[in-house]
């Protein structure tokens, strides 16, 4: 900032400038330490204005490093619901495939038993008409005897 460099001088012409005995005090030009006030009255509007520039700059670029942490958040946010809603899909598809298996195993078995029910069925028929069979083949040699 130039408006250090003129405060540097002001400082080196007091520090240079003679001193009055027993005082602190020292005698300086006038002219000269009133140029150097002038100096800074000058050069002080455009310090300001770079320093404002400064301190507008770097809350523009806390903001916008804000917006994109923000962004960030609801990014990862987003992907863990995603994550959870296919776990959730997942869950879900592995119950239901278990109710088809349980579903699936249900029926094997109903249809063994009734093929079972429908075996013996068919099969106690045949015994029937083969005992109804015989007995007649038993009458029939009875008859040639």
């Amino acid at each position: 900032m130039e408006i250090l460099s003129v405060l540097e001088t002001l400082e080196d012409l007091v520090e240079k400038s003679v001193g009055v005995p027993f005082s602190g005090k020292c005698l300086v030009d006038r002219e000269e330490i009133l140029e150097i006030i002038k100096e800074v009255r000058l050069k002080l509007p455009d310090d300001i204005k770079q320093a404002k520039w400064v301190k507008e700059e770097r809350q523009r670029i806390l903001m916008e490093a804000q917006k994109e942490a923000n962004n960030m958040v609801k990014d990862a946010e987003s992907k863990i619901s995603s994550l959870v809603d296919e776990h959730e899909i997942t869950k879900k598809a592995y119950e239901q495939a278990n109710e088809i298996i349980s579903s699936a195993q249900k029926n094997a078995r109903e249809i063994r038993l009734g093929t079972k029910e429908y075996a013996d069925s068919v099969l106690n028929k045949v015994e029937e008409i083969l005992a109804d069979t015989i007995e007649v083949i038993k009458m029939d040699r009875q008859e040639l005897k």
